[in-house]
This record gives C-alpha cells, structure tokens and sequence, in this order.
C-alpha cells in the first residue's frame, strides 16, 4: 500500500512540475506509506511516491521503470496473482530487475497495453507515464478499493491518491461540488466521477483513462458487475457442489492475501460470519502467531464481545480488544473526516479509525477484513426487504405478506416492527413499481433525500441549475434481464460498497495510521463465482448467505453461524451532544459558520441541534435520537468539517522534511539514488 501523486502537461505550455510542488503534494499523503519516498520528473511530467513497504521490501522502491527507462510507473495496491503474471511475461522474454508486483504491471502493459488491467487480480491505482509518446495512463482496480483522484485544467493534469494531495498546489481553487453533496444525501457517497469538490474528479472504478500528448483523452470500462441472463435452472453445479467450490475459492483468496506479503498480516474479527470464516482461512494459511483485532463498544447495543471472543479462541490467534464510547467518537471525528474527504452520514468510520491505530501500534501493517461478503452473497437487509416488497406486490391487499418484516431487525433495540402502523406504511410505498428500475433501494434513497430539508436555498438553486447525476441513467444494458436479487446486488455494489464501506469505512480509515486492508471476498475470481451463482444459493427465502452458512459449518461455531444479522454500527447523534461533548461541534454548527459555509439553512439545521441537545438532557440513551436525527446530525457536523478543513484551511496536510530513497530528475539533466 501506499501513497501516489503527480502533475502531468498535456502540451508544452507549462513548465515542467516544480520539484517543491511534487514534494507537497506527497508530503500531504505522507500517512499512506511512511517507510520510503520516491520522485521522478521530467520536462512533462512528475510523479511521487509514499510507500508502504508489503512487497519485496529490499527493491520494490517507485518510481519504478522498464529496461530503457521510457516508461514509469507509481503503483499504489497490490496485485496478488503477480507470481503468476511474472512468469507468463519471462516465457515472452521479459526480463526482471526486482522481486515486485509493479514491476510485473510495467511489463505487463508494455506486453498486452491496456489489455493488462483484466488480468490483475488485485486492487490498485497507478498512473504510467510513457515518456517517448507523452501518454499518461490511469487505472483503478475493479471495486474501487484503492483510491484516485483527477484534476484537468488548462493543459495540466493532476493526479493522487487523496485530495489534499491535489489541494497541496496553492493553485487549485478549493469548493464544494453542490453535486457531490445532493449524491452524498442521496445515495450516502458521490457517484465517481463526481467528486465533493469542483473541479477534482474520482476516477471510476474498474476504468482506464490515458491522455495523449497533445490533450486528447480516452477513458474504457474494463469491468463491471454482471450476473447471469439465464435462468437459474441451467446452473451447472448442485447447491453442494457450489459450496465446496466458493469454499475452495475463499481459501485460495485469502491464502494469496497472507503469504504475498514479506511481512506478518493480521485479521479484524467483528463477531460476525463473515470476518469469522476470513479469519478462519487467514489462520489456515498462516503458521505461528495469528494476530486479530476488535472493537468493543460500551453501549451494549452495538457490542458483539462475546462472538468475537468465541472465534479468537476458535483459531488460537493472539487476539486484542479496542474499547469505544461515544467520548471516543466524538474526540476523533475531525481526523475523521480529514481523511474520509467527504461527508458521512453515520459515526461507524470513528472506530475503525481507532482500531487502525491500535494494529499499527501493534506492529502490523496489513490485516484481512470480511467487507464484500454481504454484497457478493446477499447479506444485507436492503436485500431481504426488497423481496418481501415484491412478494406483498403481487397481492398488494394481503394482511399477511408484510407481516414478513417482523422477521427482520432483531438486533435493533427500536425495531420498526415496534410500530407496525407506520412501518408498514414506509414499505408499501412505491410497491406498484415492483421490478423497475431501483425498486430494491427505494426506500433507503428516499429516507436519506429526506435530509435535504437542511439544503440551503442557494444549495437548492444550484442542483435546479444543474442537476446531480442519477445511479438509474447509467445501467448497463442487460440489468434489466437480471433477476431481481441481482439488480439489488449491482445498485448495491455500485453505490454503497464502492463510494462508502470499501473507501469512508475501509481505505481512508486503515491508510489514515498505515495499514492496508485485504479482502478475499473482493478477489476477483470470487466475486466473479458469487455473481454468477443462483439467488436462492445467495437468499433462500429469508436466510441471507445461504450458501456461506453451509462452507463455514466445521469453521466457525455454530452460534455466529446462526446469530441473527446484526451490521456493525456505532452510537451516532448521542456522541455529539451529551454532556462533555467536543467545543468543535458548536462551533461548526453556530449560526455564523453555517451561515459562511452556506450549505445548509442555517434555522432548520439549528433547530436540530437544539432538539437533539434536549433529548440528551432528558436522556442519555440513545433511543431518544430517531434514524433521521441521527443521520442529519451527522450529516451536517461532518459537511460543516468538511468545509472547515479542506475549504479555509488546508485539509490538515502535516508538515517535515521529505527524504527520497528515489529520485529522478531530467529536468536537471542528472540522477541521483539517495537523499535530496
């Protein structure tokens, strides 16, 4: 893992990218590989480099070249079957100087061009520079697991692996995309390649972008999810043979993720099944001391102490514990937002900030996670709602139907099937439209747009003038002769896991203390069995992961296995107004920096305020906070942040000297291999 940025000109107006420049941008990414830093510029282009040293720790230093040194690379990721790779490359007579994955993807693009990127299986974002053509290639790997961020402007391309990094050239006009913000309080993230800020784009996942040397730019889409147009019945395997072979596949996966690493990779253990059966395998393929990691929360309405315990013991791992209050939360949460770079609009990052640093301070730089496991095999309540919902649509009139929904959401203490007059109101809303397109997250993007009361007027006349991008203009051609579960699955992928589990919750909270997250259930041949299974292998009626209950059987204990579904979360609202909270909440929500962010009406999202601040006087339990206090509480503090740290001040880049083990610079008509 590590840390990438640079400024390519895309003709030759400008003068070749200042090496103070390039040395500010990577000093502002510092946080994502602390162990070495690199440079290299020419009169067209400079790039820079953090690393985070998992691979050949001796010589995998970047930036990294070919044979003649026309073609250069900055890498941040891994690729896991590069063994593999390398070996097909030397049988076409390439020749390695290095024991590393990126520099099998240099040869690999000099052998197959952008054909390449399919065949990684891996999560990545690089930028090649080809010096002889002037070509600048950008790539993301499939989900989005690693981050990359673009500017284009007036001949100039800047490219990084985090904002701030981009926002270090003095330059670059600093503003919130009113686009990003109404996708963030749509779909709970911007849809790439809208980004939060003007002018910065993300660059999707899955795609490639090359620019020519005379300013002409390309971008291909390599991959997508995609799941069967056949019927079900043609499915090859039988439900046991299937769960032998996704088995076999979550081994291989994890196995990969643990022994491609020259140094030790721990496991987060959350008490659930799916970073149980990832810790499991971890701990398989890994002789002598298994470290894993949990967080454990003082409200016992969150704590999952007790599985977490049992699978530690399960696996004999050396196994530490975090525990979080809501003290906690609130202390943390502008560091937070520092580095999510974008709002959220629930607390559950905070702690996974914390337990980062916990397994940094433990000497670990690496840890598998289970994230992936619910999108991949239909783990999540979106997806047992939307079926309830198109079973009552075929009998709209029925009593019992919707009765289905006090089936679900046994670990919230405040369930909606608490008050079934209204919850069934919520859900039969829309259920004429069963099967078009977005039925299945209807619900939550309509309960979420309810936070755009707060908008400001001048926020609302923005988004009139020119609209956010809608998820359902851009699907692909087959969605719609997908099954209905699948049609879940992709909004879910494309939305959720890419835009906030896999960035907010994942990358941005691990790389925030230098750790890299591995995810076998985002390896690219298990993603790719998963979605092509049959639904009632991924939901049998009610019974979400059908089929990954059945691998971990012998694996995991039973109880995890057939614990109620309980999603990791975190104390919300309560964090930010009981007593003893943080000063920087009321200063962030005065009525003077809302009203110098204007973002939001400054009386609605004051009035919430003070409404949340009389129900923690009245009661410290967080019952008191409904679903929409707490997701607009949270939503405002973390935009109002936002604009604090990346609109007035500089997004928190820390300051030092930089020393490159690296550094190549033609513009001075020299090389030199040591410190600058």
């Amino acid at each position: 893992m590590c840390g990438i940025a640079g400024i390519v000109n895309t003709g030759n107006r400008h003068e070749p990218p200042s090496r103070e420049l390039l040395t500010g941008m990577v000093r502002a990414i510092r946080h994502r590989g602390p162990d070495e830093y690199g440079m290299y510029r020419d009169r067209r282009a400079g790039f820079v480099h953090a690393r985070l040293s998992l691979i050949d720790l001796t010589s995998g230093q970047q930036p990294l070249a070919n044979e003649d040194e026309t073609l250069w690379i900055v890498f941040n990721g891994e690729i896991f079957n590069y063994l593999e790779l390398r070996v097909d490359l030397e049988a076409l007579g390439h020749r390695f100087r290095t024991r590393s994955d990126t520099e099998v993807i240099v040869h690999a693009y000099e052998e197959w061009g952008n054909g390449c990127f399919p065949r990684f299986n891996g999560q990545w974002a690089l930028a090649l520079w080809d010096s002889r053509s002037h070509r600048l290639i950008l790539s993301r790997d499939r989900i989005g697991v690693r981050p990359l961020y673009v500017r284009e402007h007036g001949g100039r391309v800047w490219f990084a692996s985090e904002v701030k990094a981009i926002f270090a050239d003095a330059s670059v006009p600093r503003e919130i995309d009113p686009r990003g913000l109404d996708q963030t309080f749509t779909y709970w993230t911007p849809l790439a390649p809208t980004s939060l800020f003007k002018g910065i784009e993300e660059l999707p996942p899955g795609s490639v972008r090359e620019y020519d040397g005379d300013g002409g730019k390309h971008e291909t889409v390599f991959w997508r999810p995609s799941y069967p147009v056949t019927s079900p019945d043609d499915y090859p395997l039988t439900l046991d043979e299937a769960t032998e072979a996704l088995a076999e596949k979550l081994e291989q996966a994890t196995r990969l993720r643990i022994l491609r690493a020259d140094v030790p990779v721990g496991s987060y253990l959350s008490g659930g099944l799916d970073s149980s059966i990832t810790a499991w395998m971890g701990r398989k393929a890994k002789e002598g001391v298994f470290r894993t990691y949990s967080i454990r929360f003082q409200d016992a309405e969150y704590d999952e102490t007790e599985f977490q315990r049992a699978m530690a013991a399960t696996i004999d791992s050396d196994h530490q514990e975090l525990v979080v209050t809501r003290g906690d939360i609130a202390r943390v949460f502008p560091e937070v937002i520092r580095h999510t770079e974008r709002p959220v609009l629930r607390t559950a990052p905070a702690p996974l900030f914390l337990l980062s640093r916990l397994v940094r301070d433990s000497g670990i730089k690496a840890v598998l996670t289970g994230e992936g496991a619910d999108e991949m095999l239909a783990g999540y309540d979106i997806f047992r709602e939307a079926e309830i919902r198109q079973f009552w649509s075929r009998q709209p009139g029925s009593v019992a139907r919707p009765r289905l929904f006090e089936r679900l959401y046994p670990y919230l203490a405040r369930s909606p099937g608490q008050a079934k007059g209204m919850a069934l109101e919520f859900w039969r809303q829309g259920i004429e439209r069963a099967g078009a397109p977005g039925f299945s997250h209807d619900p939550r993007w309509r309960t979420t747009s309810q936070l755009k009361r707060f908008f400001s007027a001048e926020l609302r006349a923005a988004l009139e003038s020119r609209p956010s991008d809608d998820v359902l203009r851009a699907l692909p051609p087959e969605y719609g002769r997908w099954d209905s579960l699948a049609r879940a699955q992709y909004l879910e992928v494309v939305t959720l896991l890419s835009g906030y589990l896999i960035s907010s919750q994942g990358d941005r909270m691990l790389m925030a203390h230098s750790v890299e997250g591995r995810f076998p259930f985002l390896d690219s041949e298990v993603m790719e069995f998963c979605n092509g299974l049959p639904p009632l292998y991924k939901l049998a009626g009610l019974n979400e992961k059908f089929i990954l209950k059945r691998a971990a059987k012998g694996r995991v204990p039973e109880k995890i296995i057939h614990r109620p579904k309980q999603p990791y979360r975190a104390p919300d609202a309560v964090s930010f107004v009981e007593k003893g909270a943080p000063a920087y909440v009321e200063e962030v929500l005065s009525e003077s920096a809302l009203r110098d962010a204007g973002l939001f009406d400054v009386g609605a999202a004051r009035g919430l305020y003070a409404k949340c601040l009389r129900r923690a006087g009245d009661s410290a339990n967080e019952m008191a906070f409904s679903n929409a206090d707490n997701m607009g509480v949270v939503g405002l503090l973390s935009t109002q942040l936002l604009h604090r740290e990346f609109i007035l001040a500089d997004g928190g880049a820390p300051g030092g000297d930089i020393e490159y083990k690296t550094l190549i610079d033609r513009v001075q008509f020299r090389q030199l291999q040591g410190t600058a």
